[in-house]
């Protein structure tokens, strides 16, 4: 298997066992390793300059696809918030690796691909169409409010037969103490309308800042009035049971198990944006696609072309480290 690796190689030179201590036999067939998890967590520590309140947890190595490295999860924790990186290393246990591993007889983006589920999501576009955008909002996230507004403008009316678009549901409670409580609601309204769902996204948006927890429920069941296909009384009784709630969990471990920790994240064709990009380079992206699609040969139904990216990603769980900004 034909492998590239895009990623920075980090010398790992891991404790020796004592002399007198000799390594336990085991079956063939059993994977092993020469993983020191303390070594390594003190060396990702290091590396990362991760403050120690910061609890670390690494995981058991895995296969990583490739014989010549093993993978390993490393799961960061601080205060509710939490982050994980993935990192392989070598079956000598002397390197570890930060990074991709890339595939080059499979799409690029396949592993994300696989993870991206998108039925019964809210959605707008032909389902024929060669390009699918999935985005990751939150409805308390500024930058959220302005990456919507700029698919909403644009993706209809300049890729109305090539894109496909669907909301996902991420919102950072541990910042934004109103958003996964909007985002329950929109779920409810979805079921009722999707085409309502649309107006909901739209309206909260354009309405954010005048938004509170204790004005939440308020204000969507003014909104709910304007709206002629949603009834308002089981809109309100669906508040107030969650009934939704779960959805939101799922969307959201999806994302986690996505590593998303910012919003917005848009991927196009399974081509990671995170952050609120200029409309002009999600076109450039978007028109890659349409002609990659066109002439690729061997390649899933989603992939992607790329372009520049902006700074602005506003809405981020991120551990601390002395190298943030």
């Amino acid at each position: 298997m034909r492998l590239v690796v895009f990623a920075s190689l980090f010398l790992c030179l891991l404790t020796v066992l004592p002399a007198q201590e000799k390594p336990k036999s085991v079956p063939a067939s059993t994977p092993t390793s020469t993983l020191d998890k303390v070594h390594m967590e003190a060396y990702v520590r290091h590396l990362l300059a991760v403050i120690p309140e910061v609890q670390v947890k690494i995981d058991d190595p895995k296969p990583a696809g490739t014989s010549d490295l093993q993978e390993i999860d490393v799961h960061f924790s601080y205060q509710g918030r939490t982050q994980d990186e993935v990192f392989y290393i070598t079956k000598d246990g002397q390197h570890i690796v930060r990074g991709v591993v890339y595939n080059l007889a499979q799409n690029p983006f396949q592993e994300d691909l696989d993870k991206l589920k998108t039925n019964g999501t809210p959605s707008f576009g032909p389902a024929t169409a060669p390009v699918t955008l999935v985005e990751f909002g939150d409805f308390e996230c500024p930058n959220c409010k302005e990456e919507a507004k700029t698919l909403r403008d644009n993706v209809p009316s300049q890729f109305a037969s090539q894109a496909h678009v669907y909301f996902k549901d991420f919102p950072l409670e541990q910042i934004h103490p109103w958003a996964k409580a909007a985002a329950i609601a929109g779920r409810c309204i979805y079921h009722q309308s999707p085409a309502a769902f649309w107006k909901y996204h739209d309206w909260i948006y354009e309405h954010q800042s005048e938004i509170q927890p204790d004005n939440l429920k308020p204000q969507v069941m003014d909104f709910a009035k304007t709206a002629q296909d949603i009834d308002g009384m089981k809109l309100g009784q669906c508040i107030d049971t969650k009934a939704t709630e779960a959805e939101v969990d799922a969307s959201l471990a999806e994302g986690r198990a996505l590593h998303v920790d910012a919003t917005p994240t848009l991927f196009v064709n399974g081509r990671r944006l995170v952050g609120n990009y200029p409309w002009q380079n999600i076109e450039q992206i978007i028109n890659g696609e349409v002609n990659y699609q066109k002439t690729a040969q061997n390649t899933a139904p989603k992939s992607e072309k790329s372009s520049e990216k902006s700074d602005d990603k506003c809405c981020e769980v991120k551990i601390p480290s002395v190298l943030d900004k």
